[in-house]
């Protein structure tokens, strides 16, 4: 192929004479006193980047492609004066900037795809890690074991309370009986004999649902004590640990220890008296909010009906424990049934919807 253009020539040293570069020369060489040297390059990068993941609670996979394969060449040509060091007659491999790996709208493309099966896992309060090259996935745990279909951690059993027993640490915390996120204090409670109060860390917090849930702690001594779910742990306190109020941890350890690793489970409060309902400050007809004291066990979900209980209507639970309709129920006068873990149902009628409103239930769940 005969060039219509001159070949740019590179010098070694210096800058080229005005004669050498606008002077006439035979096309596809270079002027006197350079060689043309031409430099081959060939290229193949090629990257594949395996995943693997494992099972350790809701299973996670996340496929992540290949970097895509780019195949080219290149021929480069260039002048070099006589003297320098690298010149060469013919053809030499020499090095060449990794190209654009996305370079084309195929090359650009992209693909990840996370599966997360219906299919639960049975473990309890075990965090759930599966780290993807330099990613990290976490699955926050919760206090329940889920059923194969359920979407709600608050849809089952928890796992604790037939049996399943739980390590974490424990600290205490200065504070009243009842004080604290769960916000039993505005339901005038009183905690039963032999139950002390505790908060549970935010990471295994759940909405609130284990508000008012009994859990016997064993201390590294052995010794045990029963305490009651009433305030939120901080982030700082840890998967799994509980913060007890002094005159509970003081049933495991010198409170001049600071920190104990113990062992528990949710238990029954076995609490003889009945539950009972309480009314949030500003509820009414239009804006419902109401909570569950005293029970036996955690509580599931809260519904009303208006209609004599032929239909009834769900609540959505707050962090902070109460059952609440933003929009309220439009009557001042609600039949309440509240649902335990344990699947048991509790109705409790002509419940008033008024502010800071107390209604007793005629029997605890057992």
């Amino acid at each position: 192929m005969h060039w219509k253009t001159a070949i740019a020539c590179l010098a070694g040293l210096g800058t080229v004479v005005d004669a050498a570069i606008n002077g006439q020369f035979e096309l596809g060489s270079c002027p006197v006193g350079y060689v043309l040297t031409t430099y081959l390059v060939t290229v193949t990068e090629s990257s594949t980047s395996t995943v693997n993941s494992w099972k350790a609670g809701p299973s996670t996979a996340i496929s992540r492609p290949a970097i895509p394969t780019w195949n080219g060449s290149s021929t480069i040509s260039s002048c070099t004066t006589s003297f320098e060091a690298a010149q060469t007659d013919g053809t030499e491999s020499a090095p060449l900037s990794s190209p654009n790996l996305a370079s084309s709208p195929a090359e650009k493309s992209r693909t990840t795809t996370t599966v997360v099966s219906d299919t639960m896992s049975t473990s309890v309060f075990d965090a759930t890690t599966t780290s993807v090259s330099d990613a990290t996935i976490t699955s926050t745990p919760s206090l329940v074991e889920l059923s194969q279909t359920s979407s709600s951690s608050l849809q089952s059993l928890p796992k604790p309370l037939v049996g399943g027993v739980v390590s974490g640490q424990a600290t205490s915390y200065d504070g009243g009986d009842v004080d604290g996120t769960c916000m039993f204090s505005t339901a005038d409670y009183t905690l039963p004999a032999g139950i002390y109060g505790a908060a549970l860390s935010v990471d295994n917090w759940d909405s609130a649902a284990w508000c008012g849930a009994c859990l016997s702690v064993v201390g590294p001594s052995g010794n045990s004590v029963k305490i009651m779910i009433v305030n939120q742990c901080p982030g700082t306190c840890g998967l799994n640990n509980l913060d007890l109020l002094p005159n509970g941890f003081q049933q495991l350890a010198d409170l001049k220890v600071g920190r104990i690793g113990v062992e528990w489970e949710i238990v029954k409060c076995d609490i003889s008296s009945p539950l009972f309902l309480k009314t949030k400050t500003g509820s009414s007809k239009y804006w419902f909010s109401i909570q569950v004291v005293n029970s036996n066990v955690p509580i599931k979900s809260l519904e009303v009906s208006t209609d004599g209980g032929q239909t009834w209507q769900s609540t959505i639970r707050k962090d902070y424990n109460f059952f609440e309709n933003p929009s309220g129920f439009g009557v001042d006068s609600v039949d309440v049934r509240i649902t335990s873990v344990t699947g048991e149902t509790i109705i409790v009628n002509n419940v008033n919807s008024a502010s800071e409103t107390r209604t007793d239930a005629t029997s605890n769940f057992n």
